[in-house]
């Protein structure tokens, strides 16, 4: 039976999802556009981003179950610092984090047919990583859109792990905080590493988990101390990852 229902599901995937997707991330992508151009980027991020992600995950279908959310205070903006599993962290996050935040995405994102031009439009950060000076001058524009409650969204490894341990982090996210005076909000992803295996197509149906850590003030930390605070904060996220 379990070889029938993947059978069942790849055809599914490859004649109905994976078109709809695109059409459906086209259409998103121009009314994020709209909404923003008629209203604010943030309206856009929830009537556009976040109905485009919670509908890619009824149609994969994936279940969403979020830990942890008495953690957030809806009017303090946060660095907000998460485990990358998988392409389909981006979709979990949007359709269940529940408060406004800007992204901090590689630029190659730009060329995906509607979640580019509507990310830009929703206020999100593409970062050129060609350049120390590049990527400077795109952490400097971010921190501009870093108010009012609006936090931003940053996967410290860099890029996606390939098995079920983190990869070291960077400090980007860090000096972030601090040039800010931000504190950090750690978030483990459970379950996307199935659902999308990194550097495959091979998209299956399943459940994932977030789970919202207590922040961490950085005002216990220095510049000079960073190095505690990455792994304090690699600590609290490495503590609600799974293996299985």
């Amino acid at each position: 039976m379990k070889k029938i229902f993947i059978i069942l599901y790849q055809l599914y995937k490859w004649i109905l999802l994976l078109p709809f997707f695109l059409v459906n991330s086209i259409f998103f992508g121009v009314l994020a556009v709209v909404i923003s151009l008629l209203t604010t980027q943030k309206i856009s991020h929830f009537l556009a981003g976040v109905m485009w992600a919670k509908l890619n995950c009824i149609l994969t279908p994936v279940i969403v179950k979020v830990k942890g959310r008495e953690n957030i205070n809806p009017k303090q903006p946060y660095v907000i610092v998460v485990n990358h599993q998988s392409a389909y962290d981006i979709i979990v996050l949007y359709a269940s984090l529940g408060i406004d935040f800007k992204w901090i995405m590689k630029k190659e994102i730009k060329k995906i047919p509607g979640v580019g031009f509507g990310s830009q439009a929703c206020g999100h950060i593409y970062i050129d990583r060609s350049s120390t000076k590049a990527a400077i001058d795109t952490i400097n524009s971010a921190k501009l859109k870093i108010k009012d409650g609006t936090s931003v969204v940053i996967f410290p490894e860099g890029t996606r792990s390939r098995t079920h341990e983190m990869l070291p982090f960077k400090k980007g996210a860090f000096w972030f905080a601090f040039d800010l005076n931000l504190p950090i909000l750690p978030v483990t992803i459970n379950g996307t590493r199935k659902i999308l295996p990194s550097g495959t197509m091979n998209l299956l149906p399943g459940k994932a988990e977030i789970i919202i850590h207590p922040a961490i003030d950085i005002k216990d930390y220095s510049r000079e101390t960073m190095p505690q605070l990455i792994e304090k904060t690699r600590n609290v996220i490495n503590s609600g990852m799974k293996t299985a």
